[in-house]
């Protein structure tokens, strides 16, 4: 008969103990609200039955990027985390200040993710990040970030790592966006802290702020599974994605307003453009004339406004530069064809939604 292996000890959060097999949220004390309230980081530890390593989410850093908490929402939902191996560390929300009063900042108007990796006697943000940065990601192996675009921006599907970093390069190949970017990262962000503490990190980025959209929140589903799998952490299984290899960019820009006025877009995401295509115009209010808004180089379009006026200058579309912009379009189309394919229990809530209506079919 064969010897029956020791259980796994528990996990040890914070003066908690998680068994393995089970899971457990943990309320990390941050500071003192206006109101007198207690301000905490709120963390779900799920600890699996079996060894293996211990992955980070975190999601709404940037309080109204909703789609990174619905994300963490569902993956924590799911049946195959029953047969999890390692250890999965969940912060859906951050920025719960920002989140709750739906905005992108702490209440004093900081940036959060400028306020890395934060001070013990700083500001409530700064406090923050120092939580997050001390007490959280040191127990980590790998970090996964969750964001969106800002208030009426748009973002396609990408993830974003730094040139160099192979660890995590290997990761972001595994999410399988339709595009990654490299670029270095600023000190006093989260993933200028992830860098500095030698932790494989991704930033996910889709959708824009305010809003819970399908594309993005499956993707960010699929993404994290497949990276979860790659790990050891969930058994690989019949019927997974076709993976799709991700385009990489070393380069992208914005396309700015040549002037003021009402802002008509004519490319959507997704979409390769050449140098001299036009991308939208912005028109005279009065009726004056409209001002043509052109692609000065050749690129995948991963960003849009969907504000419908402009400022000269205002960015409007970002542009991300390829080596093979001859068959981008292609691969972000086969790309979006897969997200139809998640398995039930893997799926989000495939609701016919008609907006006009205001009805749910």
């Amino acid at each position: 008969m064969p010897k029956r292996l020791p259980p796994r000890p528990p996990f040890e959060f914070h003066g908690h103990d998680v068994p393995a097999g089970s899971r457990l949220r943990v309320d990390l004390p941050v500071g003192t609200f206006l109101t007198y309230e207690e301000l905490k980081l709120h963390a779900t530890v799920v600890h699996g039955k079996s060894d293996g390593p211990v992955l980070l989410l975190t999601a709404c850093i940037h309080g109204d990027e909703y789609n990174g908490a619905e994300i963490v929402r569902r993956v924590l939902r799911l049946p195959a985390l029953s047969k999890l191996a390692g250890t999965l560390i969940t912060v859906p929300i951050v920025n719960r200040p920002g989140f709750v009063t739906r905005s992108r900042y702490m209440p004093d108007r900081r940036d959060l993710n400028r306020l890395f990796p934060g001070s013990a006697t700083g500001s409530l943000g700064a406090r923050l990040a120092r939580v997050l940065v001390e007490d959280v990601l040191p127990l980590a192996d790998a970090v996964i970030d969750l964001h969106t675009g800002a208030l009426n921006r748009a973002n396609l599907p990408q993830i974003r790592v730094c040139p160099g970093d192979e660890r995590s390069l290997e990761l972001a190949r595994v999410f399988a966006p339709p595009v990654t970017l490299l670029g270095t990262p600023r000190d006093e962000t989260f993933r200028g802290a992830c860098m500095a503490a030698g932790k494989p990190y991704l930033l996910f980025e889709s959708g824009e702020a305010l809003r819970l959209d399908a594309p993005s929140i499956r993707f960010g589903v699929q993404g994290v599974l497949a990276v979860m799998r790659h790990l050891g952490m969930l058994p690989k299984s019949r019927g997974e994605r076709r993976q799709h290899r991700s385009m990489l960019s070393r380069k992208s820009f914005w396309e700015r307003s040549p002037a003021g006025g009402l802002f008509t877009p004519l490319v959507s995401l997704g979409k390769a453009v050449e140098k001299g295509t036009q991308l939208g115009f912005v028109a005279d209010p009065h009726g004056t004339g409209e001002t043509p808004v052109v692609a000065s180089r050749a690129g995948l379009v991963i960003g849009r406004t969907n504000e419908a006026v402009a400022d000269e200058g205002d960015g409007l579309f970002h542009i991300a530069l390829l080596e093979d912009l001859s068959s981008a379009e292609g691969r972000i189309a086969r790309t979006a064809e897969a997200l139809p394919s998640l398995k039930a229990d893997e799926d989000d809530h495939p609701v016919p939604f008609d907006s006009l209506n205001d009805t749910i079919s």
